[in-house]
């Protein structure tokens, strides 16, 4: 009998192992860390986007708004020269939608950091900047970094202007210097003197309807979204 052979000590093969499984741990903890990094991150973007969005179609909705109120002021008695300027979606002299925007980025969890009408007038360009940060610190250098993400919202016009006809204020005289006789008032013509409703401008023709202008009655009035439609573009 050989008393000189080497045994190997129980537990031998497990301590040989036991700085692979903590490496192996340490590998997928790493990942899951990863992983839920890069979920963050694709969270707080579309975080952004949606504050963007909702940032530009609160602008536009709110000079929307504006044009209605503007259109009605000019329909109880101003010039009706900037009906089809209004109708268009372009006015001069609005008050800017901007701040609308930086209230929805900011309930939306982001600034709004440019926020600009569309070269055309007609709606407006918002970038925003999420309060939240992309990274995490598993991952070095994305601890401060945040999502940037922009949306455009514009008006469709959805109505056409008809203007009442303007009634004729001379009349030919007859030969032989004769007064002309009175033109009959037709029956079921409205009282034009004191106190008697003024006549109506003219016509509006919407997609949802023909609305009859009547200034006495802005209840009857259309809607901002029967004169407009507001809608992302970008």
């Amino acid at each position: 009998m050989r008393t000189g052979m080497l045994r190997r000590p129980p537990g031998g093969d497990r301590g040989q192992a036991l700085p692979v499984y903590i490496t192996v741990i340490g590998a997928l903890l790493f990942l899951a860390f990863a992983f839920f990094a890069v979920g963050q991150a694709a969270v707080t973007r579309n975080g952004a986007q949606t504050a963007a969005d909702a940032a530009a179609l609160a602008a536009a909705q709110d000079r929307a708004g504006q044009l209605h109120d503007q259109l009605l002021h000019v329909f109880q008695g101003g010039p009706l020269d900037g009906v089809g300027q209004l109708l268009g979606g372009v006015f001069p002299g609005l008050t800017d939608s901007c701040g609308r925007a930086a209230q929805f980025a900011r309930d939306n969890d982001a600034r709004t950091t440019a926020c600009d009408l569309t070269p055309d007038g007609d709606g407006y360009r918002v970038t925003v900047l999420s309060t939240g940060t992309v990274g995490h610190s598993v991952i070095p250098g994305t601890q401060n970094k945040r999502a940037r993400a922009g949306a455009t919202a514009e008006l469709t016009p959805q109505c056409t202007w008809q203007a009442a006809p303007t009634p004729s204020t001379s009349a030919s005289a007859p030969a032989g210097g004769a007064t002309p006789a009175p033109t009959p008032t037709p029956t079921g013509t409205p009282p034009t003197g004191p106190g008697a409703n003024p006549p109506s401008p003219g016509t509006l023709r919407c997609q949802g309807g023909t609305w009859t202008v009547d200034p006495a009655n802005p209840t009857g009035f259309p809607t901002v979204a029967d004169l407009f439609h507001v809608h992302l573009t970008s």
